[in-house]
């Protein structure tokens, strides 16, 4: 089992399930595609977003819960 947190980047993200840029995508993570992005981590990202970042975490770990 993969274990997601806040010092998860992006691309390491979209590694485990590619997926998962949709779902950031939809989530208004829109930079996904861009490949600085993916070595962010989700804790940048939500900060960038102005989104939380446990609700972020718990959202992607929901998503990847039904795989």
């Amino acid at each position: 089992m993969v274990r997601i947190n806040k010092d998860t980047t992006i691309g390491e993200l979209l590694r485990i399930n590619p997926e998962i840029g949709g779902i950031l995508s939809g989530m208004g993570l829109n930079c996904v595609g861009c490949m600085s992005a993916r070595n962010e981590t989700l804790e940048q990202a939500a900060e960038v977003h102005g989104m939380d970042v446990d609700d972020l975490v718990e959202d992607i770990c929901g998503f990847l819960d039904t795989m």
